[in-house]
């Protein structure tokens, strides 16, 4: 009982929140998106909730292969027995950022410090036979710099590049434990209405005997590279991320986003992943999901 009364919870409080921090009657550029434009709001630290990854539940999102012996490059991470799992489960995601400093290098340099934090969870909720227990929740927290870099190409329009840390884990013990830390880099670009962003990143070091994980990035990846288009009410977006690796290391995964705004804030929104890495839990775990739900971002 107690997951339904804080899932709700952060259902109808923090999700109105951000809904209303946009305007929805205009289109989102990446400098509105990140405070990079002309207007006075770019020169504001008002600690608002703003929207940052897609915020969405997809009532039913269907796994072609479902993962119900998670193992990982380290023994001690390794799940001794198959659990029974749903291929079908509910799957929401919160996310936000707000802004903590404005021009930290003066007016010439700039540089705005970004706070985030996003929360995906998946949720058995159609498996009685389990008690309907949260199969996996990843938390990342992230803290990082961001410079506009305003230059043109003909219509390639070079945005901002930025730099910061990023945490993430699933706040689990072994054998299901799994989290690594990183430093990002991140680049934003835009054609028109398509924007483009590019996020390489390095992982910091661990204890090889504490690594929960010790071969993720050959299998979610060292980069993840976003292209989203907005059309009237449309929206696609396609996320890829890669190995940077050849021979047996070469993997890596997408996932397609797409949704319909069909009343204020409120859209249509339905996804299709494919690869490893859906979640940490299942981070060498190669399987195609399909979801369909609301959001909104």
């Amino acid at each position: 009982m107690k997951y339904y009364i804080l899932f709700f919870s952060i259902l109808f409080t923090v999700l109105p929140s951000i809904a209303v921090a946009q305007d929805v009657n205009s289109y989102q550029t990446l400098p509105e998106k990140w405070q990079l434009d002309s207007t006075s709001l770019s020169k504001e630290v008002e600690f608002k909730i703003l929207p940052y990854k897609p915020v969405y539940i997809l009532f039913a999102n269907y796994s072609t292969n479902v993962n119900k012996q998670p193992v990982s490059g380290n023994p001690k991470n390794v799940v001794p027995v198959s659990i029974p799992y749903n291929p079908v489960e509910l799957v929401f995601q919160l996310s936000f950022k707000t802004k903590i400093l404005h021009n930290v290098l003066g007016d010439k340099l700039g540089g705005d410090v970004w706070g985030a934090y996003s929360q995906s969870s998946r949720w058995q909720l159609y498996n009685n036979t389990l008690s309907r227990p949260f199969r996996e929740t990843n938390y990342q927290p992230e803290a990082f710099i961001i410079f506009g870099t305003p230059y043109r190409i003909g219509n390639f329009k070079g945005v901002f590049a930025g730099v910061g840390v990023d945490h993430q884990s699933n706040g689990r013990s072994n054998p299901l434990s799994r989290s690594w830390n990183r430093v990002m880099f991140r680049f934003g670009w835009e054609v028109n209405k398509l924007q483009i962003v590019l996020k390489p990143w390095i992982r910091l070091p661990e204890d090889d005997n504490k690594d929960d994980n010790p071969d993720i990035q050959d299998y979610i990846g060292r980069a993840e590279l976003t292209f989203s288009y907005d059309l009237g009410n449309h929206n696609f977006e396609l996320a890829t991320r890669h190995s940077l690796r050849d021979g047996s290391k070469n993997r890596g995964s997408a996932r397609l986003d797409y949704s319909y705004r069909f009343f204020k804030n409120l859209k249509f929104h339905a996804q299709v992943f494919t690869g490893y890495g859906e979640s940490l839990i299942d981070y060498n775990h190669n399987q195609t999901t399909f979801g369909v739900g609301l959001s909104l971002y």
